[in-house]
């Protein structure tokens, strides 16, 4: 019997030696990802820091020289990483920096045995600042009051919202100004949605979408035949 419990301690003792970090464990790594957005085109002028959603996030067990998980940052720029083992573990996200490089913003933590280990806040940068492509357009508006007719003109002040093809979320947005032009400057190449709303006589708004394809340093105005014509409740 004496033989048969040193027998067990021995494996119990064999099994906590060889825990190591990973998964397997009760243990939970979480922190959040900050974008600071700059507004031109030179990182020493003020910038705009908000969550960084839908970023991906990764983690390194130990001192391994490959990322065991990565996960994707909620809408307000949270991630974990859980089911962990006890020990040391590095989490890391990109920044684009202005030339374009993207580098890797990392934060080193021990964690203990079924605890929440913080990681510091990374902070990122998006380097979209850095595009050179306009796009402008036009909004008309025809407003009401209830579903009284009260007239029509440039929709002073509509937002309208950019959005890249596929994303769920907007990355820019701007206001109509007084000639009905709205523009989102500093865009990268590529291909974006245009989206505003437009409200029934319910004032339930429903959104109208154009289609665009950038290019490097182009000014892209979006045809008269596309203005959009919204229904506004005043």
């Amino acid at each position: 019997m004496k033989r048969v419990v040193l027998s067990l301690l021995s494996l119990l003792l064999l099994a906590a030696c060889n825990l190591h970090e990973g998964e397997g464990g009760t243990g939970t790594v979480r922190g959040y990802v900050k974008l600071v957005q700059h507004p031109d085109d030179d990182y020493q002028l003020q910038a705009d820091t908000v969550n960084a959603a839908k970023t991906d996030v990764f983690i390194v067990y130990g001192d391994e020289d490959f990322y065991g998980d990565d996960v994707e940052t909620n809408p307000d720029g949270l991630y974990q990483f859980e089911y962990l083992n006890p020990g040391r573990y590095t989490v890391y996200a990109y920044s684009t920096l202005a030339t374009g490089e993207r580098v890797p913003v990392s934060e080193t933590v021990t964690l203990e045995r079924g605890s929440v280990a913080q990681v510091p806040t990374l902070y990122i940068h998006d380097g979209k600042a850095y595009g050179t492509a306009v796009v402008k357009g036009k909004v008309w508006g025809v407003y009401f009051h209830n579903s009284t007719y009260r007239g029509e003109g440039w929709a002073y002040e509509h937002r309208v919202y950019l959005r890249r093809l596929g994303d769920t979320y907007h990355l820019d947005d701007t206001r109509v100004g007084l000639d009905g032009v709205f523009a989102f400057q500093k865009v990268l190449p590529g291909t974006y949605e245009v989206i505003t709303y437009t409200q029934d006589a319910m004032e339930v708004p429903s959104p109208m979408v154009d289609t665009v394809t950038v290019e490097a340093g182009q000014v892209l105005q979006m045809e008269p035949d596309t203005t959009f014509v919204v229904r506004i409740q005043v």
